[in-house]
């Protein structure tokens, strides 16, 4: 097993306020929209509000201040990483968001592995066997990232990860019961009624749960509810009758979760509908694909059509714009992007006069070739690029975390995002940049400007640039606030909660 440096830091200051966890009966059940909601919810009521998961498994991520290092030379504060999910709780919350809202974030890179990102910075790639003896040594480093937290907060909001009761997991829990108890959290139980046998699966969980567990949970709550309640209502009667948890509500379906950024893939295999906008953009799925609510700002606007091709699809003949989003691993989804066949899809869609757009790992795609000498990504070697751009991608163990807000000098449209990505991109390709950001070069344009690629991720959030962006690409811009529509949802969902349950007496449950 490869050694580990766990950082050490300073004593954390003494907790502030109260806390609750939420735990699941099972993976998404919808904790992490629930978190977000209460975030909103309670931090309206003047309290300051904090989220908190200590492990998440997710190639969905944000830039996250870390204050733990000195400011660089210019005084900007160091930059880490955490799980996506966790960035827009603490923005429900009115929150920035910190390392140590999310101190261990698993990136998925293999069928049996991921990349560990301890409090923001990349431990190094770890098989899942080796991870599962490694997370016990991690435990003091979660617990201090909670104290942390918890001492700039009246209350905190503590999300569990997976389902509560896995039993074959549990000596190497650090991320429900064995947390909880680690520092004394009062536990709600969450389970789906959407996706049937609410019933049995809280049943379940309290049959699987310790004497010591049960009675650590202190109520229970119904989440993704539709239809009449009343007809549900003798189940909850049974729930409580069989485990002795008190029935703390029921949360309704929730419409406006689609316009919320996704906590992970899982997001993806949901059916999708086509917006029938003028403008079409396809999106393959990629192998690994990350940070792809780099999208959502353009499956907003109601002139784009955006389409996600799935495994076994083929790239729609009649797409303006093939887009390829980022990935945690750029060579293996090269392989996998070829394995589909896409590769001939895109070669012909570029013939035909259409356009190419790569972000991040979509970018290093673009180029002739993407080495990986070191063996970062996997086994060392390297990958013919698609030849688009001329451009060549070293992968490097050194991950850059910058985020972005610049004025694209070609264009005079503001631009907002972050980059976060191992590797160096060379080339001359680069002469010829997507963008001048505040005069520096970013990206890389085909010589007859149709194939442009560039590392920076939510490019598309602000209305002037992606306004810009789409009248190159032949579309027409609506002028949406992507941000204000985010924000506009994380109010309704805060007031839907309110309607839902008692968050008084929910509150009343935390310590």
């Amino acid at each position: 097993m490869p050694d580990i440096n766990v950082p050490i830091l300073d004593p954390a200051p003494p907790r502030r306020g109260r806390a609750l966890m939420i735990q699941g009966t099972s993976s998404d059940v919808g904790k992490s929209m629930l978190v977000a909601g209460l975030c909103r919810a309670y931090a309206r009521r003047g309290l300051t509000v904090a989220p908190f998961k200590a492990q998440n498994m997710s190639n969905n991520a944000a830039v996250a201040a870390d204050g733990d290092l000195p400011p660089g030379p210019d005084g900007t504060v160091p930059r880490g990483e955490i799980g996506r999910a966790q960035a827009l709780q603490a923005r429900a919350a009115g929150r920035p968001a910190s390392i140590h809202m999310n101190p261990i974030l698993l990136k998925p890179q293999a069928m049996v592995g991921s990349q560990v990102v301890l409090r923001g910075r990349a431990l190094g790639n770890w098989p899942a066997r080796h991870y599962h003896n490694l997370k016990p040594m991690l435990m003091p480093a979660v617990v201090d990232s909670y104290n942390r937290t918890a001492a700039e907060a009246d209350l905190v909001l503590v999300e569990g990860a997976g389902a509560a009761t896995e039993t074959h997991l549990r000596r190497s829990d650090i991320a429900n019961m064995r947390f909880a108890e680690a520092v004394d959290l009062p536990v709600v139980l969450l389970t789906d009624n959407d996706r049937g046998g609410a019933l049995a699966a809280m049943v379940g969980s309290w049959m699987l749960h310790t004497e010591e567990e049960r009675a650590r949970i202190v109520g229970y709550l119904v989440n993704k509810f539709r239809g009449y309640f009343s007809l549900y209502e003798p189940a909850c009667q049974t729930i409580t009758e069989m485990t002795g948890w008190p029935f703390l509500g029921v949360a309704r379906w929730f419409e406006g979760a689609a316009l919320l950024p996704a906590e992970d893939a899982l997001a993806l295999e949901r059916p999708s509908r086509s917006a029938g906008g003028a403008l079409k953009i396809a999106v393959p799925q990629i192998d690994r694909v990350a940070n792809f609510d780099d999208l959502d700002p353009l499956s907003s606007e109601p002139g784009v059509d955006l389409v996600w091709v799935k495994p076994g699809q083929t790239i729609p003949v009649d797409a303006d714009v093939v887009l390829l989003p980022g990935s945690k691993t750029t060579r293996p989804a090269l392989e996998a992007l070829r394995k589909q066949g896409w590769d001939i899809d895109i070669l012909s869609h570029v013939r035909r006069g259409g356009r190419v757009v790569g972000i991040c790992a979509g970018f290093q795609m673009l180029g002739r070739v993407v080495r990986d000498p070191a063996g970062i990504e996997g086994a060392p070697g390297e990958t013919p690029g698609l030849g688009l751009l001329d451009v060549e991608t070293t992968i490097t163990d050194d991950k850059r975390l910058v985020e972005v807000d610049a004025v694209d000098t070609e264009s005079g449209a503001r631009v907002t995002g972050y980059e976060m990505h191992m590797g160096r991109t060379d080339g001359p390709g680069l002469s010829r940049p997507w963008l001048r950001l505040d005069g520096q070069d970013e990206g890389a344009v085909s010589p007859d400007g149709r194939v442009m690629g560039a590392y920076i991720h939510g490019i598309f959030g602000t209305v002037e640039y992606r306004g810009h962006w789409l009248e190159a690409m032949g579309g027409r811009a609506s002028g949406l606030d992507h941000e204000a529509q985010i924000e506009a949802t994380l109010d309704a969902l805060a007031d839907q909660l309110e309607e839902d349950m008692d968050l008084d007496a929910l509150l009343a449950l935390a310590r």
